[in-house]
């Protein structure tokens, strides 16, 4: 059997999920509190690679002994999440735990993700989440957003998304499916929801930035799809901030 663990991190402070020798990141704090924990190396593998300054509100990552496909502790598993967070910094937290079978990956076997990217939309800052939200100062109002809705109910279904990937993205199959994308207001807060079997570097990101433009009239609700089928990244909205984005829940 290996170790399902739910995670919730805030991504400031860390180069992404995956271990790299120029930053601290996610799962290099996990793999050293689980050696402790544990008392032998242990694979941490994600269902993400989630880059530098992006959060996580149900990340999810299997446990192992380093090289095998096993872990075996005498710790209860309902008191795996507290001997974690008793070994990790204060920005991440591991909210659940429990055992799954050998075969299972967390990321190949991932039905669906779900993102949401928080715009915090007033004119003046919020001093306390800077961090946690692209600061948008227009105010995006109803008819605004309507726009975005209908931008956003055309980039639900299978198509090639290669024209919201940013260079330097590797994946050689860019299409992929959206289950549903939902853009509302809470308070003063925007939020943009997006659901899909998959997503490219910084796929999130940019739709945000094209929603953004059909918010400003830049970009027509009618032109989604002529920007899909070009297939060309300049045809697209910005790329926004990583601040904003989160990782909210994995469905397997």
């Amino acid at each position: 059997m290996k170790l399902l663990i739910i995670v919730s991190y805030k991504g400031t402070d860390y180069g992404g999920y995956q271990v790299q020798n120029n930053a601290p990141t996610i799962q290099g704090e996990l793999t050293r509190a689980a050696e402790i924990i544990f008392g032998r190396t242990c694979d941490i593998v994600g269902c993400s690679r989630t880059d530098s300054g992006v959060h996580a509100n149900g990340f999810c990552a299997a446990v192992s002994f380093r090289g095998t496909d096993v872990l075996e502790t005498k710790i209860s598993v309902d008191k795996i999440p507290l001997a974690f967070c008793t070994n990790l910094p204060e920005d991440i937290s591991v909210r659940e735990a429990r055992w799954i079978d050998s075969s299972f990956h967390p990321r190949y076997d991932v039905k669906y993700k779900e993102y949401i990217y928080r715009i915090w939309n007033r004119p003046e800052r919020n001093p306390f989440i800077p961090d946690m939200c692209y600061h948008y100062p227009k105010y995006i109002d109803d008819n605004a957003l309507s726009d975005m809705q209908a931008a956003a109910d055309k980039l639900c279904g299978t198509h090639d998304f290669i024209a919201y990937m940013s260079k330097g993205g590797n994946e050689a199959d860019t299409v992929r499916n959206i289950n549903y994308a939902i853009v509302e207001r809470k308070g003063d807060f925007v939020e943009f929801k997006v659901a899909a079997n998959g997503f490219l570097y910084n796929m999130v990101r940019i739709l945000t930035g094209t929603l953004l433009a059909v918010a400003e009239k830049k970009i027509s609700p009618d032109d989604i799809d002529a920007i899909t089928d070009s297939k060309d990244r300049r045809n697209a909205g910005i790329t926004v901030p990583a601040s904003g984005l989160f990782l909210n829940s994995v469905v397997y």
